[in-house]
């Protein structure tokens, strides 16, 4: 009877490289006890691709927990997935569900800050419409006025600061050519970009990170985005302005206010670069935040949380605390570049080497298979669904040759 056994076995080696009894068990990410939240059932999201789940490093193709051999243990987080990253050296220093499907929220700002942020001049003056102020009700806006005029800049103080989803609809419009279909042709824009930087689960519908069917991200795109944000001036400018002012208008007369920046990162964490924080029923608290210590830079990116016991930034800056605590080099993965993604096609990298910390209870969850094909994977399951009949037909046979 062991015959179709082993066959099986043979038959799942060669499909997925590994034995069946090899497959790395994944690490739980630490969580804190809280009661569960309510909230809406999260979106279905798209079928995993194995190869996308594998940029940066085969070590990145996990649900779980990855993190260098030794390290301390990283801090317990309601966070779904997170990330930690070096935004100079583009080592991925630990992560929880890097490559994970998750709704972005306010974070997908960043996208469009990527996209379109070279293309606008800061000093140019704009013209609101009606069409910008079509955004969710009750949804954060900075305050425009149809008919309003306002400079780009104040537009994406607005953006970064208040989380201004009128002022991402603007944007979108005049960096797609200004027209009844400019936002549209921005968002189309935003997802090459991705694509370009090689953020494989990433999916905009809206520029604004309002949530929209299929509109999907994960902790590691959110990485690769920040790390072009970060490196352009203008913004690191805008995300780190504490408080900035939207002017009156003379048509309408409508009176001028003061608005602030809500990433309290930059008020509590030393070091700090700014970020960007973002939340929605649908996707609960998102937030990208860097900061600078050492000669060190890093980027900290986390989705799907929940405000208590510790708010969005503040679990930034736990894993912020945490990834400095780590020596330098230290690293399960790393960042693509765009280079990389135009030179090959294909944003996938080779395994990285993993360098280790200092003593602690954080152990690096062991190197994933590459995954299967569809091919293979179908194989599997009609091998799987034949194993029982393959071991009656051999019980059968047996007993006909054992019959006297």
């Amino acid at each position: 009877m062991r015959a179709p056994v082993a066959a099986c076995a043979a038959v799942l080696l060669v499909l997925t490289g590994v034995p069946a009894s090899a497959a790395p068990a994944e690490i739980p990410c630490p969580k804190p006890k809280i009661a569960k939240p309510s909230a809406p059932p999260r979106p279905t999201p798209p079928a995993e691709v194995a190869e996308d789940m594998r940029v940066g490093g085969d070590d990145l193709a996990t649900h779980g927990l990855v993190v260098p051999e030794n390290s301390p243990n990283p801090p317990a987080l309601t966070a779904t997935t997170w990330l930690v990253a070096d935004l100079e050296t583009g080592e991925v220093l630990g992560a929880c569900g890097p490559h994970v499907h998750q709704t972005p929220a306010s974070v997908q700002k960043m996208l469009l800050a990527a996209t379109a942020i070279d293309q606008l001049d800061p000093a140019q003056r704009i013209t609101v419409t009606r069409g910008d102020l079509d955004i969710e009700p009750g949804s954060s806006a900075v305050g425009l006025v149809v008919g309003g005029q306002y400079t780009i800049a104040t537009l994406w103080l607005g953006l970064m600061l208040n989380s201004g989803n009128d002022a991402a609809n603007a944007l979108a419009r005049l960096a797609g050519g200004g027209g009844k279909d400019g936002l549209a042709t921005t968002v189309a824009a935003m997802n090459a970009k991705a694509a370009a930087l090689g953020a494989r689960q990433t999916h905009a519908v809206t520029p604004s990170g309002l949530d929209g069917k299929g509109q999907f991200t994960s902790a590691y795109d959110l990485a690769l985005i920040a790390r072009v944000c970060f490196a352009n001036d203008d913004f690191r400018k805008y995300v780190l302005t504490r408080t900035a002012r939207l002017p009156a208008q003379k048509k309408p007369k409508v009176g001028g206010f003061q608005f602030q920046n809500e990433n309290k990162l930059i008020y509590n964490y030393p070091g700090a670069l700014g970020g960007k924080t973002g939340f929605t029923t649908l996707a609960r608290h998102s937030y990208v935040g860097a900061a600078t210590r050492d000669g060190r830079t890093l980027v900290a990116t986390l989705l799907g949380a929940e405000a208590r016991p510790l708010r969005g930034w503040e679990q930034g800056a736990k894993l912020l605390d945490w990834g400095f605590s780590l020596p330098a080099g230290s690293s399960v993965g790393r960042l693509v570049t765009p280079e990389e993604v135009a030179a090959t096609g294909s944003p996938r990298v080779e395994k990285t080497t993993v360098a280790g910390g200092g003593g602690g209870a954080g152990n690096k969850r062991p190197s994933a298979p590459a995954g299967l094909t569809v091919a293979a994977a179908a194989s599997v399951a009609v091998l799987l669904t034949a194993t029982p009949l393959l071991l009656l037909l051999a019980v059968r046979r047996r007993r006909r040759m054992t019959r006297p």
